[in-house]
């Protein structure tokens, strides 16, 4: 760290005004001013005053070396943080990555009327707020959004990341970007599910804990799984309800979904996806769904314009989940999933083949087998 600027700097520079004397005095009184020691008011203008002017220097490396020494400063004047923040890239960096003397509005300003290497600079600060992420997400810069997206820092909106998926939906580099982030909102998991490519979706499954042993399955066969992967947190009836209404909103609550839904034992996706789809209210299609009456169930899932042909899996899993009980034991799962996939695989003519550990994946490849032009359908 520089030293303390002496009487015998600024003498130095008052005989010796090369650039290699001024950066050097730059940076000792910045750092000096910085750390806040041994300064009274009257040093502190004198410093902020002396500052003022190596602003205008005509060498870009004192301005440069100014800038690196007071990006951290909190109590800088904001004139000064504003002036070094509109000069040329080197010097300008410094205080657009790290000063939070900067306001949102000085920054969207910035963003809105300089180039990429200060909106890249502005992106990757260790705090962006959800206004100034906005402004940089409507550059549609790749570099910028790429950058933006990354940063675990920046607070951005779940309808913002949906913007960056509109604007970059052939973008590797942004979808791989977003991927990185330590937390994404579940509509834009979903999503990115079904976009990205496998490499890109095997980094999802692990960044995001969705179901390890799903990674293959995805790949060769629909990312379905995943999508119910993302159920695992909490607060899972929210969860659902939100993911069940996006997938509807996106035209992706198939059947085939709904029927994994409940192969894994998850009523509470199967009864909110029916009546999202039947335009009924929750209440009255889990009543229907519960009532034991075969006819209403019918009439429920020809409202919810499932395909005939999978109506009778759908009844024989409803009926498996009526008659089990858990006993709180470990098992509860496992034995409820097999149950469902005995009761429904009895329609199909090699039964025992669905035992296996990719049962549920037999099975919807067995009900796709009945119609080839079903998933088409979807």
């Amino acid at each position: 760290m520089a030293s303390k600027l002496t009487k015998s700097d600024v003498e130095r520079l008052l005989s010796d005004p090369s650039v290699e004397s001024r950066v050097d005095a730059a940076a000792k009184i910045a750092t000096h001013y910085d750390a806040a020691a041994d300064f009274g008011e009257q040093e502190k203008k004198l410093a902020e005053e002396i500052f003022s002017l190596m602003c205008r220097d005509a060498e870009e490396r004192v301005r440069a070396a100014l800038a690196a020494n007071l990006k951290e400063c909190p109590f800088l004047p904001h004139e000064i943080a504003r002036t070094l923040a509109d000069d040329v890239g080197s010097v300008a960096t410094p205080m657009l990555t790290f000063s939070t003397v900067l306001t949102d509005e000085d920054l969207i300003e910035i963003v809105q009327s300089q180039g990429e290497d200060k909106q890249k600079a502005i992106a990757s600060r260790p705090s962006v707020s959800p206004n100034v992420s906005d402004a940089l997400i409507d550059t549609k810069n790749e570099a910028v959004v790429g950058t933006l997206v990354a940063n675990d820092g920046a607070e951005i909106s779940t309808g913002s990341m949906q913007r960056v998926l509109d604007d970059f939906a052939d973008s590797d580099f942004v979808k791989s970007s977003m991927v990185g982030r330590s937390a994404l909102p579940m509509e834009v998991s979903e999503r990115l599910v079904n976009m990205v490519s496998d490499k890109l979706l095997q980094d999802l499954v692990a960044r995001h804990e969705l179901p390890a042993d799903s990674v293959s399955d995805l790949i060769l066969q629909s990312r379905e799984k995943a999508t119910l992967g993302l159920l695992d947190g909490k607060n899972h009836a929210e969860d659902s309800r939100r993911l069940i209404i996006h997938l509807y909103q996106n035209n992706r609550l198939t059947p085939t979904i709904m029927l994994r839904a409940l192969c894994m034992g998850d009523m509470d996706f199967f009864e909110g996806s029916v009546a999202v789809r039947a335009r009924t209210p929750l209440s009255s299609a889990r009543e229907l769904i519960h009532g034991r009456d075969r006819q209403q169930i019918v009439s429920l899932l020809d409202k919810a314009e499932l395909p005939k042909l999978l109506q009778p899996a759908f009844e024989a899993a409803i009926d498996v989940a009526e008659d089990t009980d858990y006993d709180g034991g470990k098992d509860d799962q496992d034995r409820f999933r097999r149950r469902m996939i005995e009761r429904i695989i009895t329609n199909f003519d090699d039964p025992d083949a669905a035992m296996g550990d990719d049962n549920i994946e037999y099975l919807l490849a067995q009900l796709t087998q009945i119609d080839a032009g079903f998933a088409a359908a979807y």
